[in-house]
C-alpha cells in the first residue's frame, strides 16, 4: 500500500516513525532504509522468491553497505582536499613529490594523497647575526690587520619554489654566503677606513655581493637590510688603536682651528693689501698730477721769461727770498729809521717759543724764518741781547 493512501502508512513516516511521536528516529532503522534505497539504485536490491526481505551476501544489504561506505569515503576524501593559504604566504603544490603549482592566499582544493601542500611565508622578515662567534668576528684587512666586526642581516623569501627545492638549507646557505661576502669586501679595504668612516660603504658592498651569490644559487631569498653593528680592533690592541683614534681626532680639530684662523685673517690681509694698492694708485696719480702741474707752471714761467727776462728774473728772486725767510726765527730791526717806541711780542722772540716769530702791526719788524738754525745758536743769543739793549735805551730816552 502506498504511503500516501489512507491507512497505508499506519501512522508512520517513511523512516519508520509514527507521526504522533515527537522523538528522534532510530539510527539503525535509518541506515537500513538507506541501504535499501542504494541497493535499489544499483539494481542489486529486491525481494526474494517469497517476496520478502533482501538477498544475502554481496547482492543484498551487504553490497549496499559497501557502496554507501565507499560513497561516504569519497565525500570525506573530497572535503579533506580543501585547504586555505594564509595571507602573506604561498602554497606550493607537490604531486607525488614533484612541483606542480604555486597558489596564492585564499581557499583551494587538491586531491589528497595525490598532491601535498607546503605553505611558505614570503612576507615575514627573518634575520641572522654575524660575528657572535670569535671565528666569525675576526677578519683580515687589506693592510694585513685584524678587525673585529659584527653584522645584522635581514631577509625574506621572494620565491617559494626556489626556496624549497633549489637549496637544501637556504638559511644556513645565507649565513655562510654572508660571511664569505663580508670577508671579501673587508679583505679589499684598509683597517682605518673600516673602523672610521667606511662602515656604511662596507655594509652596502657586502649586501650587493651577498645578493649576487644568493641569486646565483637561486635560493629564492632577497636581502632587505645589511647593517654593520660594530667595528673595532682586536681586544689585545684596542688601547693602542684608541690612542690613534684620539690623535686623529686632535688632528681634525687642529685643522679646523687652523682653517677658522685662516678664514679670519685672510680676508683682513686681502682688505689691507687692497687698501695699500688703492693708496699706491692714489699716490701715483697725485705725483703724476703734481709733476704735470709743475711742468705746466714751468712752461708758463718760461713763456713769461722769454717775453720779459729782467722782470721775471727779479720776481723769481723775490719769491725765492720770501720762501726762504718765511720760516726763519731771526728778527731784524732797523733802529735808526724806526719809531722811538717799539713793542715786540716777547713770547714769540727767538728762544722764547717754538712758534715762528711775527712782528706786531706797525712796528716795522719783518718776520724771520729758519735762518737761526743755519747760523748757529750763538748768533741767535747775541741778536736777542742786542734787541733788549736797544729797548732799554729807548725807554731811558
Amino acid at each position: 500500500m502506498a504511503w500516501n493512501e489512507p491507512g497505508g502508512s499506519n501512522g508512520r513516516d517513511p523512516w519508520g516513525n509514527r507521526k504522533d511521536e515527537q522523538g528522534p528516529p532510530d539510527l539503525d532503522e535509518v541506515v537500513r532504509n538507506l541501504q535499501k534505497k542504494f541497493g535499489g539504485l544499483f539494481g542489486r536490491g529486491g525481494r526474494g522468491a517469497d517476496g520478502g526481505g533482501t538477498g544475502g551476501g554481496l547482492g543484498g544489504v551487504g553490497f549496499g553497505g559497501v557502496t554507501l561506505g565507499v560513497l561516504l569515503a569519497v565525500i570525506v576524501w573530497a572535503l579533506s582536499g580543501i585547504y586555505i593559504v594564509d595571507e602573506g604566504k604561498r602554497g606550493v603544490v607537490l604531486q607525488f613529490g614533484e612541483y606542480r603549482d604555486t597558489t596564492m592566499p585564499g581557499p583551494h582544493w587538491h586531491p589528497r594523497f595525490i598532491q601535498t601542500i607546503e605553505q611558505v611565508d614570503v612576507e615575514g622578515i627573518r634575520g641572522i647575526d654575524l660575528g657572535l662567534r670569535r671565528d666569525e668576528a675576526l677578519m683580515l684587512t687589506q693592510d694585513e690587520n685584524i678587525v673585529d666586526l659584527k653584522f645584522a642581516v635581514q631577509y625574506r623569501v621572494k620565491d617559494a619554489k626556489d626556496y624549497l627545492f633549489n637549496v637544501r638549507d637556504p638559511d644556513m646557505t645565507l649565513h655562510q654566503a654572508a660571511q664569505s661576502a663580508v670577508r671579501e669586501v673587508v679583505g679589499k679595504s684598509k683597517m682605518d677606513f673600516i673602523i672610521t668612516g667606511g662602515r656604511a660603504e662596507i655594509a652596502q658592498q657586502s649586501q650587493v655581493l651577498l645578493q649576487e651569490i644568493l641569486d646565483n644559487y637561486r635560493s629564492g631569498l632577497v636581502i632587505t637590510s645589511f647593517n654593520m653593528q660594530d667595528a673595532q680592533a682586536p681586544e689585545q690592541v684596542q688601547e693602542a688603536f684608541a690612542d690613534a683614534v684620539r690623535a686623529r681626532e686632535d688632528e681634525v680639530r687642529l685643522k679646523n682651528e687652523a682653517e677658522a684662523y685662516a678664514n679670519d685673517i685672510l680676508p683682513k690681509a686681502r682688505g689691507h693689501a687692497q687698501r695699500i694698492r688703492e693708496e699706491s694708485e692714489a699716490y701715483k696719480a697725485s705725483v703724476i698730477a703734481r709733476a704735470e702741474g709743475q711742468a705746466s707752471r714751468f712752461l708758463q714761467v718760461l713763456a713769461e721769461y722769454q717775453k720779459a727776462p729782467e722782470v721775471t728774473r727779479k720776481r723769481l728772486y723775490l719769491d725765492a727770498i720770501e720762501s726762504v725767510f718765511a720760516g726763519s726765527k731771526k728778527v731784524v730791526i732797523d733802529a735808526q729809521s724806526g719809531n722811538n717806541m717799539l713793542y715786540l711780542p716777547l713770547d714769540q722772540l727767538p728762544g722764547r717759543s717754538g712758534q715762528p716769530a711775527s712782528a706786531a702791526p706797525g712796528t716795522g719788524v719783518a718776520p724771520a724764518g729758519g735762518m737761526a738754525g743755519r747760523f748757529g745758536g750763538d748768533n741767535v743769543a747775541r741778536d736777542e741781547l742786542r734787541v733788549r739793549e736797544d729797548m732799554r735805551r729807548r725807554e731811558v730816552r
